[in-house]
């Protein structure tokens, strides 16, 4: 296992990566909460607190919503026009029966709204990020896997994970131990449309 050391906030910003390989070691139950904490610290606005947390642990229920989501997006012609022009290798990936869209992490942690409404999606996300920014804090790799959207919000998998059917999974997210550093990547400096002294 890798070990790391606990970052400060701005250097866990710039140490964030998504993180598509991870060792079989299962997150203590502590951890998951710690992150959670962490997640509900976002800004929210009207201080509305809309979101809700679905924890998922279980490797055999996370291949088989990894199975039916590949399967879904595969069935959706848009989606799939969409990827090849988008990423290539992403209608290879999902084609793959090997492939687990969940990277065998060992965790999933949805983010969740309780009932939809004005800025309720950008509350679930701040959220979202907020659990990222503490996981890497704490040597802990993440990644938001949007391929699981859709089998997500499925009637049938809303009911099975308690999430409320005016409600939907927003930000998915896997997070557990990296098999390896992530490389540092690099970002394009801010365009900054106007300031306006």
């Amino acid at each position: 296992m890798l070990t790391y050391s606990k970052l400060d906030t701005v250097t866990a910003i710039y140490k964030r990566r998504a993180v598509r390989s991870y060792t079989p070691e299962k997150l203590e139950r502590a951890t998951i909460k710690h992150l959670l904490d962490a997640a509900v610290q976002a800004p929210t606005a009207l201080h509305a607190e809309p979101w809700a947390f679905v924890v998922i642990q279980d490797k055999v229920r996370l291949r088989r919503y990894s199975d039916r989501a590949k399967t879904l997006l595969l069935d959706q012609q848009q989606a799939i026009s969409h990827l090849q022009s988008a990423e290539p290798q992403a209608l290879a990936m999902l084609s793959n029966p090997d492939f687990n869209i969940f990277y065998d992490a060992s965790a999933l942690i949805v983010v969740c709204c309780k009932a939809k409404g004005p800025f309720v999606e950008a509350d679930c996300w701040l959220a979202a990020e907020n659990l990222m920014l503490a996981a890497t804090a704490e040597g802990l790799g993440t990644c938001c896997i949007g391929f699981a959207v859709g089998i997500l919000n499925m009637p049938d998998v809303k009911a099975e994970l308690g999430i409320p059917e005016g409600g939907a999974a927003v930000a998915p997210i896997i997070v557990g131990f990296p098999r390896e550093i992530a490389s540092s990547g690099s970002r394009k400096p801010p365009v900054v449309l106007r300031w306006v002294p």
